[in-house]
């Protein structure tokens, strides 16, 4: 089925958004078909596959997307994203004034007890994150034991990706959306209470962190009791606006604009596809060099079912939900070694609510009538038995009312586009205020009984999650943590508290699963390696929580968030190095030093091409006329090396040396100064192009190692290129005014230039690669001086 070209009408809308970020999957087939044409006529032997595969453009599979896309310098990656929804939401709802969370999206893709309540997946772009509350604190280093977690990865954790991660989604600098009198108010009390021992199991303030970027050099302890929601409430850089709530939607659709601008909308040179309504049914695994690998991946659309290759050098992420991504891994790979691992270690938290409402006589004296909101957070331990812990942490949201309700987020996270409504609640009189004290808990790893297995019923699988009975012990004692809670800002008993069961959340909702692809050091107690790949799979990776050897209690999208920038990291190529003595004139990823040649006074032969930069090098792209890619050379003489690949044969480029600047002679095609001032060293095996006016050149003269139309060179037609699609490499011997240049590692050609008007030995001149007919790949571009 064909994708509209343009974006398409419904009864209400016009999708703008979802053709601008989005790609069919007729699209990205037909940019990596070599013999496919692109829509002027033109062939795309130049066409590549996509070598990062990413299965979910949810939360975390689009972070690693639009993180991969900017790290990867080189450009090596062409990045192809598989999503099984459509395009909903452009940013979190709340950023919305939506009034209420949609619904349409959601659908639960597994059997489970009803009494879990799992809600399901988000099928659509950005997935859960679009959803989320928010809450995102950071695992303290006792959450990441040294026996379940590998050490590089909590060091890299600490030392970088945590960091990047708060200020990716907003939890690196204080709520000051949040802040105001009431708000100072419950933290000054919900700190005098912790540090007066008040509320059982919460860790002392002194004892915890503060990762904060905005309170100075000695912020003060009650800052810890901020909470970690994220949310940027300020802009980045002055004329900015800010992201408000995160989600990573906007990150999507950001990266698939940034890839089509800089393709100049040729589907061939986008780095970076977005394919949504797609289902990802399998991985066809194969062996290279001795090793399991994905070598393609199967999916359905519209009922069809089609492939996509994995090429030599590709890889591919699961990052769907938790036990979506641990179902593809069990079907797709039923005969690993450690197979009997993937679906164990299922983690979830553990949820209970207390929402209580006080009057405004609790509260300190001289509080606004408008008492608004605040947001707390609370970080606790209680102990098992000598040595064994568990870590939980507490949500307090509050708002003051003028009406009685149970509603205390009904101030929080909130976008409100007329001024009437917040002309009301700046002028209302609360006389109460309702806080709600959600407690969140991990479960304890390795529970044999919390696992994803496959159902008997074809691509099903049931999930079996139970809670270890100590699980909950956090909030079941008389005295727990959300009641000590409860009397600190009412400073009064509880009268009446709803009864425990009603109180407590069912392990589904949360949509805090994890787990049960657990990373490891070993292959014999985890899933996947310290960097994310499948112990037993060379090219396949996992993004998102089933990563998690432990849960700890923070909610994962920090985390989560951390690991998909450390992959993204992890699979960046590194950038080109020199030969020994040599100097790079392209490092494999900046341009900044080279330059495009200019047109003018040509209507309709105005566009003098592009070179794009990819998988580490140059490769052409002609425009209307002829184009020079140029740049600055400090000396005289020199030897430059440099590797080419021509995909066709009648693909035409070529070297251009010693020429001076293209803006020095007045011409309106200014790349004709290196045509007539300097000297080109041709790449074309079909030897095409003109003589000289009145001379008669022969044809060898205009072959691919010639110095071009010089028919007093001495040129070996014994030594040939390679093939299309293969790699060549010229190296180019400037000395005074003797050229010589080596065609793989051959004398191709040697010459004397006897001509005082071109390629004279003086510094600084230029080097520059042609723009002519097709795509001609350049990499390791590098020179020295000739001695």
């Amino acid at each position: 089925m064909a994708s509209a070209k343009t974006p398409q009408l419904t009864d209400f809308t016009v999708d703008i958004l979802g053709r601008y970020m989005g790609n069919g999957l007729d699209e990205a087939l037909h940019s990596i078909d070599k013999n496919a044409q692109r829509p002027d006529g033109t062939p795309q032997s130049d066409a590549r596959p996509f070598n990062a595969i990413i299965i979910g453009g949810g939360s975390f599979g689009g972070v690693l997307a639009q993180h991969l896309l900017y790290a990867d310098k080189t450009n090596h990656y062409r990045i192809l994203v598989l999503e099984a929804g459509r395009h909903s939401l452009p940013e979190h709802f709340q950023n919305l004034p939506l009034q209420s969370q949609p619904s349409e999206v959601w659908g639960l893709a597994w059997k489970a007890d009803p009494a879990l309540k799992y809600p399901g997946l988000a099928y659509t772009i950005g997935g859960r994150s679009l959803f989320f509350g928010g809450w995102s604190p950071r695992l303290l280093d006792e959450e990441m034991p040294a026996a379940k977690w590998p050490g590089n990865v909590v060091n890299a954790l600490k030392t970088k990706y945590f960091d990047e991660a708060g200020r990716q989604i907003g939890t690196d600098a204080t709520n000051d959306f949040v802040d105001g009198e009431l708000h100072r108010a419950l933290r000054k009390r919900l700190a005098d209470g912790i540090k007066n021992n008040h509320v059982r199991h919460a860790i002392p303030l002194n004892q915890l962190p503060l990762h904060l970027s905005n309170v100075g050099s000695n912020p003060p302890d009650i800052l810890k009791l901020e909470a970690p929601l994220a949310v940027h409430g300020k802009p980045p850089l002055p004329g900015f606006f800010p992201i408000n709530k995160f989600s990573s939607a906007p990150l999507l659709m950001e990266a698939s604009r940034v890839a089509q601008n800089r393709s100049g909308g040729d589907d061939v040179k986008k780095r970076l596809m977005i394919v949504p309504d797609v289902h990802v049914t399998r991985l066809v695994t194969g062996q290279r060099n001795g090793a399991t690998v994905v070598t393609a991946v199967l999916l359905k659309q519209f009922g069809v079912e089609q492939s996509v290759p994995v090429p030599e050098d590709g890889v591919v992420i699961i990052a769907l939900g938790t036990i979506e991504s641990t179902r593809l891994a069990r079907i797709s790979f039923p005969d690993l070694p450690n197979t009997n691992l993937i679906g164990q270690n299922l983690l979830a938290h553990l949820r209970s609510n207390l929402t209580i409402r006080i009057p405004r006589s609790a509260l300190p004296s001289g509080l606004p009538a408008a008492l608004q909101c605040s947001a707390l957070f609370v970080k606790g331990k209680f102990q098992h038995s000598p040595g064994d812990f568990g870590y939980f942490h507490l949500q307090i949201t509050a708002s003051g009312l003028d009406k009685p309700t149970t509603d205390s987020e009904s101030e929080l996270f909130k976008k409100v586009p007329e001024v009437d409504q917040i002309d009301a609640l700046r002028q209302s009189n609360d006389d109460n205020v309702v806080i709600t004290i959600r407690g969140i808990g991990e479960m304890t790893p390795d529970n044999t009984t919390n696992k994803v297995t496959l159902s008997a019923e074809l691509d099903e699988f049931g999930s079996q999650v139970f809670a270890n009975g100590q699980d909950y012990e956090v909030f079941d004692p008389p005295q727990g943590a959300p009641k000590q809670i409860f009397k600190i800002p009412a400073t009064q008993a509880a009268s009446t508290v709803l009864p425990f069961v009603q109180r407590r959340d069912a392990l589904g909702t949360t949509h805090h699963e994890a787990g049960p692809l657990r990373m490891g050091i070993s292959a014999g107690n985890s899933v996947t390696d310290e960097n994310c790949r499948f112990h037993h799979v060379a090219n396949t990776y996992v993004a998102g929580p089933a990563l998690f050897p432990t849960i700890g209690s923070p909610n994962p999208m920090l985390t989560g968030t951390a690991l998909a920038r450390r992959l993204g990291d992890h699979l960046k190529q590194p950038l080109a190095q020199a030969d020994p003595g040599f100097t790079l004139l392209f490092d494999g990823a900046s341009t900044a030093s080279w330059q495009m040649s200019t047109i003018k006074n040509q209507p309709g032969r105005d566009n003098p091409g592009r070179f794009h930069v990819v998988d580490g090098g140059l490769e052409s792209a002609p425009g209307t006329d002829l184009g020079l890619f140029y740049t600055k050379i400090n000396f005289a003489n020199y030897i430059l090396k440099l590797q080419w690949l021509a995909w066709r044969e009648d693909d035409n480029s070529g070297i251009f040396l010693r020429f001076p600047d293209l803006n020095s002679k007045g011409y309106d095609n200014t790349a004709f100064v290196a045509v007539d001032f300097g000297f080109e060293v041709q790449i074309d095996a079909l030897g095409r192009g003109d003589p000289p006016p009145g001379q008669n050149v022969d044809k060898k003269f205009r072959t691919t190692g010639a110095i071009y139309n010089i028919a007093t060179q001495n040129l070996d037609e014994s030594v040939v290129a390679h093939g299309p699609g293969q790699w060549n490499e010229f190296e180019i011997r400037v000395k005074d005014n003797h050229f010589t240049v080596f065609l793989n590692g051959q004398q191709k050609t040697d010459f004397v230039d006897n001509d005082p008007n071109r390629g004279q030995a003086v510094a600084p001149h230029f080097i520059g690669l042609q723009t002519h007919t097709g795509h001609v790949l350049f990499r390791n571009i590098q020179i020295k001086l000739h001695p």
